[in-house]
């Protein structure tokens, strides 16, 4: 049975870090793409960033290019993703996804498994 297992959300300070991590069992990990995506209350899941399966090629949506850093450990079957400033658009419910394929996308119908999600929220 598959299973991704994200971890590292919760409440967060605009202007602080955040680093998630997505641990990934019964598959194999490193015939898979991976990516991390974003859910807000009230809009649809959008894209954040992919890795393709070697680590080697990766992509991010524009609102987080140039600002986070997604990367995989296909030894330890993890993917990681850390936005080092957090913006308020950052907020929501983060999802890590395996693809069907070694090669990252953008489109949610690329993904065939998924994480239960994390919630990031902005501590007051």
């Amino acid at each position: 049975q598959v299973r991704l297992q994200e971890s590292g959300g919760g409440l967060v300070q605009l202007g602080g870090a955040l680093s998630l991590s997505c641990a990934a069992s019964g598959l194999t990990f490193n015939e898979h793409a991976m990516a991390w995506f974003r859910q807000s209350p009230g809009k649809e899941r959008e894209f954040v960033a992919g890795i393709s399966w070697s680590g080697v090629t990766t992509m991010y949506a524009d609102s987080v290019k140039g600002r986070a850093t997604i990367r995989r450990n296909n030894n330890n079957q993890t993917a990681y993703l850390r936005i080092p400033i957090l913006k308020p658009g950052d907020l929501g419910d983060y999802y890590c996804g395996a693809a069907e394929t070694g090669w990252q996308a953008e489109t949610l119908n690329e993904y065939i498994y998924w994480g239960q999600g994390t919630q990031v929220t902005v501590a007051s």
